[in-house]
């Protein structure tokens, strides 16, 4: 069984930060030469996004598929023994095909969403990513590697279990070098919370794999270098003569790259700072290199090794400010923080240990516990500064009228517009709705707290909370009808003052109407993560076309429990439509659907969907239904036309989203209403 550390729970969000850290560090000139690299930019020592004229927090592949690919432990009751099986089933549902998380560059040509489609053609892992079904060069690329940070972090100290959560993981996708490369790095990381020494890091890795393996080589002849040749400079031409991109196919294979990790850590002799410029600096794919050597780093040196740079005029920290987007068809957890990642990290390590859950705060999505953690928490407007040294608690000193917030969607209409053309989309539902109750805590007297949506033009529109007496430092409060997305939680500072802000949560079912707006702002739609073929707005909110299969549009929160969702809905040329609830992906869900057969039928998907109950109902193409959905604990009552059509009992899924599903075809809707039943 796994055994944590006293320092487990800040390791992990280290760890984390310094994959965010490096992923954003390395991602504006991915895939450049060292000399290209050396000509316009020189040594990478810092960020370089605004040379480049890009976005900092960005999304991207390597961030969004490290922290999803991990939640199918979570998917699958934190079990040791996962398989490639049941990981590549949570691929399928939190992939939206061609829109999330991979690089969507064809069969044979990305690695990934070859898988993807073996996976969706109903292959199984680890067959899906066998150099039988893809052949050697497609198996060999570097994926493999770039999102196994997660399944290292819940196993410190563990590599057995590291490195069989790693195998089972990189064989979804990849096979051959590209699995022993993912087996070093998962290897190394685990023992990184327990072991400083870099070239004792390496040998315990190599144990895990093939004395006579292309990676073993490789790094022996790292090794051997390094020994006699300090210069990085040097070792690595050495490297690009005898392993580089010349030697091996494909667009970004795995041996020159993980030959890069192994060098910058050589080199970089345990500082986070320089190890980063080293493998930054040395090209090819720097943003994966720079992300798993950042992890990597994280969780050997921790948060002092990553804030020792600061005395150096390097602040890693403060332009992230922990924010990060995981796009998925899992809506809420795409506006996200490296606090909040690492407690999902956190509770599988504890589960895999038997430990309590690891819970701050009463649940608080808000805790600020590790020190420099603010949780996306910046200045909006006015004047204020922000700290958080120690830990526990966001320590805010401004003026009277400033706002402190943190966004819980797209955070300005601007960025979103960005991403809307940008290669890796940002789909995202909100976190807030109004009906929920939310919490907080300061020190002293002198805030309020106050949300912001987006008005019916996506103008910003802010509400401060009523009903908090002016004195007040504890608040719970229910979040008020709005009828645009909110976007952003925060406080505003009433006085002039010196607070801290402990916390900041909210719990709760929502009671919220989505409607067509009357005017054509756009960001009550992209509130909707959208999972079918089209999805367009003629007289109706939505038109859903969904050419073959299933598809779905969702939003909402895995918070929501005990609800009912309502929408009028109109089947055109369908098979099946209906309304879903406790949505958790695309393959996680309840449904109410009719069908073409006549039947009206309760559905369970989990990653396998069988009929809970079904009844013969009569409707006609074209005809409106008013559809109900709710559940309550482990009873699903269905409704159409305000009459009960079936009821079921199962709790196999007790939280979610709700949705609008088609089959084979298009349906519409005007409304959709979420009401608690709790």
């Amino acid at each position: 069984m796994v055994k944590l550390t006293p320092d487990y729970a800040e390791r992990v969000y280290a760890g984390v930060l310094g994959k965010v850290i490096g992923v954003y560090l390395g991602r504006p000139f991915e895939g450049w030469s060292y000399e290209r690299i050396q000509q316009q930019l020189g040594d990478i020592e810092y960020y370089v996004h605004d040379k480049l004229n890009v976005p900092l927090i960005v999304t991207d592949d390597d961030i969004a598929g490290t922290f999803t690919f991990i939640r199918a432990l979570e998917d699958h009751a934190t079990n040791p023994d996962i398989t490639p099986k049941e990981i590549g089933e949570s691929w399928l549902n939190y992939l939206i095909k061609g829109r999330s998380v991979l690089w969507w560059g064809g069969l044979g040509q990305s690695t990934e969403h070859t898988a993807y489609l073996r996976l969706a053609g109903g292959i199984d892992a680890p067959m899906s990513g066998s150099m039988e079904m893809n052949g050697q060069v497609v198996a060999e690329q570097i994926g493999a590697q770039i999102f196994i940070d997660g399944w290292a972090m819940v196993a410190p100290g563990d590599p057995d279990q590291a490195v069989k959560f790693a195998t089972a993981a990189a064989r979804v996708s990849h096979d051959g070098e590209a699995v022993n490369g993912a087996v070093v790095l998962a290897a190394m990381e685990a023992m990184a919370f327990v072991e400083t020494d870099i070239q004792k890091l390496i040998d315990i890795g190599l144990s895990y794999i093939p004395k006579d393996s292309v990676i073993a080589r490789m790094i022996a002849d790292l090794r051997a270098w390094y020994a006699v040749e300090k210069d990085w400079r040097a070792t690595r031409e050495m490297l690009a003569a005898s392993y580089g991109y010349d030697k091996y196919g494909g667009n970004c294979h795995m041996v020159p790259n993980h030959g890069l990790i192994i060098h910058a850590l050589l080199h970089g002799e345990g500082d986070f700072s320089e190890t980063l410029k080293i493998v930054n600096t040395c090209g090819w794919d720097t943003d994966c290199n720079s992300g798993n050597v950042g992890c990597l780093m994280g969780i050997l040196v921790g948060l002092d090794g990553i804030d020792a740079s600061v005395a150096r005029g390097i602040d890693w920290r403060g332009p992230i400010a922990d924010r990060l987007y995981c796009p998925t068809s899992d809506g809420d957890r795409c506006i996200s923080d490296c606090v909040r990642e690492a407690s999902h990290i956190i509770n599988m390590g504890h589960t895999l240990a038997g430990e309590p859950s690891y819970r701050p705060k009463q649940g608080a999505q808000f805790h600020f516990s590790f020190p420099g953690s603010v949780q996306g928490f910046q200045v909006q407007s006015g004047e204020a500064e922000l700290s958080n040294l120690a830990g526990g608690a966001l320590h805010i000193s401004g003026k009277a009228g400033a706002r402190v917030g943190t966004p819980v969607f797209a955070p300005s209409k601007e960025v979103a517009d960005y991403f809307e053309k940008a290669h890796y989309k940002l789909m995202a539902s909100p976190r807030i709705f109004p009906g929920q109750h939310v919490f907080a805590s300061v020190s002293a007297p002198g805030a309020n707290l106050y949300i912001a949506y987006y008005g019916e033009d996506d103008e910003v529109i802010y509400v401060d909370f009523e009903g908090a007496a002016a004195d007040a430092t504890d608040f719970a409060l229910q979040v008020p009808s709005v009828p645009g997305p909110i976007f952003e939680i925060g406080v505003r500072l009433s006085a002039d003052v010196t607070l801290a802000l402990d916390h900041v949560g909210w719990q709760g079912n929502p009671d919220v109407t989505f409607e067509r707006p009357k005017h054509k702002g756009l960001m009550w739609r992209r509130a909707w993560v959208d999972a079918v073929d089209q999805l367009v707005g003629w007289s109706e909110m939505f038109r859903l076309v969904q050419n073959e299969g299933l598809g779905m549009i969702s939003q909402g929160t895995r918070e929501w429990t005990d609800y009912s969702v309502s929408a009028d809905v109109t089947p055109h040329l369908v098979s099946r439509a209906g309304v879903a609830a406790r949505v958790q992906g695309l393959t996680r869900f309840y449904a109410l659907m009719v069908t073409r057969e006549q039947k009206v039928q309760l559905i369970k998907c989990v990653h396998d969907e069988s009929v809970l109950a079904e009844a013969d109902f009569k409707w006609s193409l074209g005809e409106t239904l008013d559809m109900t959905l709710r559940v309550v604990g482990g009873e699903l009552v269905g409704e159409v036309n305000g009459a009960t059509v079936l009821t079921a009992q199962d709790s196999d899924l007790d939280t979610g989203a709700v949705g609008l599903v088609v089959a084979d075809g298009r349906s519409a809707t005007h409304k959709v209403r979420v009401a608690n039943a709790g």
